[in-house]
């Protein structure tokens, strides 16, 4: 198992089977609408139709499947339960950039985009549902003026780092020292320190057979979660981790910067023994999150990276949003998987996110270091 990164592919991907293809939800939805009479005539060309089969979550990424149409003269002979050709899908795949292009073109291309975008759903005082659009784009910056813009970004999000990182430097130092003088209970069986085992790292002192016994469940410290040696996780290991850019289109928030757009693909599969319930079968799924494409975005899409191949960004377990059990699951490291609607929506604007993601993570031992 590896991530897969590309920066080329901009609005498509190869999807799990050889029919399907994954297609940017905007470029879908303006293939649906305005440009229908690009589908038709791929249609009547290729002999093929396409179809949406499934929709990412939160409206990011989804599946089209490509299916010869009976009866077609370009339909060639055995095609109709054969494997897609190469040269049909990508003409697919152009004709998806091409749409990509067009969006660009029209209203000045990062506000056609952010048009496209679903409403954002809210509830007004009175309670009655209203749908909001998205509030209008910013007038576009010249390159001098981005220049301008995002250094005071870079050195407040670097600043907001390093003052945490301190924090928690000097909380820790404290901790250990008044741990090592003054606490003679280990926290795990609540008795008296039989052996003393202190951590080396964060000082935290515990009775040696206590601490082993944790140490055979999760190599993290009891008290502070602070890990010790390389975690690895449970999650399936047939996912892929693609990774695209959009410079046109700048996040909330992050105005100056392009996006970064992450796509975690999984394909069904049988659990494991490491899962809950070895031997049985779990659906494929998709997902995609976002991260601004600035400095500190790339630190953390590199943290990220380093997670998803020590298999910690996803596990197999119940559903907190479905209540569906044996599925692929969010493995307590946030993302954004929606552009707008700040933190209650999983979007953007969202000041501390990059600074939280990062902590999670630190928590795993997934650090710059």
């Amino acid at each position: 198992m590896g991530s897969q990164v590309s920066s080329d592919e901009m609005s498509v991907s190869a999807g799990q089977g050889s029919d399907e293809v994954l297609v940017s939800q905007a470029v879908w939805d303006y293939l649906a609408a305005a440009g229908r009479p690009w589908l038709i005539d791929f249609q009547l060309k290729q002999g093929m139709s396409a179809g949406i089969i499934r929709r990412g979550e939160r409206g990011g990424c989804c599946a089209v499947r490509l299916r010869p149409v009976e009866g077609s003269r370009n339909t060639g002979a055995g095609m109709m339960d054969g494997p897609i050709s190469s040269e049909t899908r990508k003409a697919f795949i152009d004709l998806c950039r091409c749409a990509r292009k067009e969006m660009s073109k029209q209203e000045g291309g990062s506000k056609r985009k952010r048009a496209l975008l679903p409403c954002v759903g809210v509830l007004e005082a009175h309670g009655e549902g209203s749908l909001l659009q998205p509030p209008p784009p910013q007038p576009r910056r010249s390159q001098r003026q981005q220049q301008r813009f995002r250094k005071p970004a870079d050195e407040e999000a670097c600043t907001m780092l390093r003052e945490v990182a301190i924090r928690k430097d000097l909380d820790s130092n404290v901790a250990s020292h008044s741990e090592a003088e003054l606490n003679t209970t280990c926290s795990i069986c609540m008795g008296d320190i039989v052996e003393r085992s202190t951590l080396e790292k964060c000082g935290h002192s515990f009775c040696h057979s206590c601490l082993e016994q944790a140490f055979k469940v999760k190599k993290a410290c009891p008290v502070c979660r602070l890990v010790y040696g390389q975690l690895i996780g449970n999650q399936p290991a047939n996912g892929t981790m693609i990774v695209e850019r959009d410079p046109d289109l700048e996040l909330p928030g992050h105005e100056g910067y392009g996006c970064i757009c992450i796509i975690y693909s999984f394909s069904p599969g049988l659990q494991a023994p490491e899962h809950p319930n070895p031997g049985v079968r779990y659906p494929g799924t998709d997902r995609v999150a976002y991260l601004p494409d600035s400095p500190e975005g790339n630190r953390v899409l590199g943290l990220l990276r380093r997670a998803f191949e020590q298999r910690l960004i996803f596990t197999i377990g119940t559903s907190m949003t479905t209540g569906l059990q044996n599925v692929i699951t969010w493995n307590d490291i946030h993302h954004k998987t929606s552009i707008w609607g700040g933190p209650r929506s999983f979007g953007y604007p969202d000041p501390t996110y990059l600074v939280r993601v990062t902590e999670e993570l630190r928590e795993k031992g997934i650090t710059a270091d």
